[in-house]
């Protein structure tokens, strides 16, 4: 077991280091001053001048890229250009917001997509198949901000049962907490929900074929029962795949839906950093992702072994 973690581990390497090297070279390419952006207009070229020196942007790009790597190595990320703060202090409290609404997205994509899916391929030709099918389609179809709009208009607008926008922390409460949270994860979840169900829909017709399948039939077996013991354990596997894969996708898409709700999580502090050249921010905020989307995958591959006992980690097959 150990083996099999250290060698996911070092498969797993690539997602966090090819995005630091590509944002490290991209942020520095790009146009924009963050010593001007800080100074603003009225600044003159020796205050800009002794500010890059000061931050350390005069030097060469390797020089730049060598204390950059040392910096990753040690976890001492630096301060925040615009924020005066430690890059470690600053992203816990937004990446939490972020994980909050990403959890909870991540469970409404799950339930409606693997209902929707089933009911898809358990109702195969039939009209409530169809109509679950048809569904999942209009779902992949509309982005995530019409969905994020639909929602303001309908729960906010209409019913009043949310605010439009705004984050309440947990300490005004539990439930002024969730009513803050729970559109923007509506609205990531209903929008990947659509994936979930068209996988969810392809994996239990393609177990259903199978030929242990045929035999439970021909021993009497309830059809209920082979669907919910037999299909689903088997069809579970490609849907585990797809909710590791689905994390990266939410915890991107944050940064729009947190954006149009307001909510202060890490994709708008992402946004605002690129948009202000706060590189020493926006490099924690990569590191940060990469490292959870390592852990979530890690946790998902062991999970394979609970859910199918054939899977056997770590050791080849015969």
């Amino acid at each position: 077991m150990l083996r099999y973690l250290g060698q996911r581990l070092l498969a797993l390497l690539p997602t966090v280091a090819v995005p630091l090297v590509l944002v490290f070279l991209l942020l520095r390419l790009a146009p924009g001053d963050p010593a001007a952006i800080l100074l603003g207009d009225s600044a003159t070229p020796a205050q800009v001048a002794a500010l890059r020196e000061e931050l350390g942007l005069n030097a060469p790009l390797v020089v730049q890229f060598g204390h950059f790597v040392g910096d990753v190595f040690t976890l001492d990320l630096g301060n925040s250009i615009f924020l005066h703060k430690p890059v470690v202090d600053v992203i816990p409290s937004y990446a939490l917001v972020t994980i909050e609404i990403s959890v909870l997205a991540l469970i409404i994509s799950l339930v409606l997509g693997i209902g929707l899916g089933a009911l898809a391929a358990f109702r195969d030709g039939k009209p409530a198949g169809r109509i679950a099918t048809a569904l999942g389609i209009v779902g992949i179809s509309v982005p995530q901000f019409v969905t994020a709009l639909v929602l303001i208009v309908v729960f906010a607008s209409w019913l009043h049962w949310f605010n439009v926008g705004g984050f309440a922390p947990l300490s005004q409460g539990l439930w002024p907490h969730l009513r803050s949270i729970t559109l923007p994860a509506l609205a990531l979840g209903i929008a990947e929900s659509a994936f979930v169900a068209r996988i969810t829909r392809g994996a239990i017709l393609d177990v259903s074929r199978e030929p242990f399948v045929t035999t439970a039939r021909s021993l009497g077996i309830p059809p209920a029962r082979i669907g919910a013991v037999h299909v689903v354990r088997v069809a579970a596997l490609p849907i585990l795949t797809v909710a590791g894969l689905l994390v990266a996708s939410l915890l991107s898409g944050s940064a729009v839906v947190e954006t149009i709700f307001g909510v202060p999580g890490m994709g708008r502090l992402l946004l605002d950093a690129v948009s202000r050249r706060d590189y020493q921010l926006v490099q924690g905020i990569v590191l940060f992702t990469g490292v959870f989307v390592i852990v979530v995958n890690l946790v998902v591959d062991l999970s394979y072994a609970v859910v199918d006992p054939r899977v056997q980690l770590g050791r080849k097959s015969a």
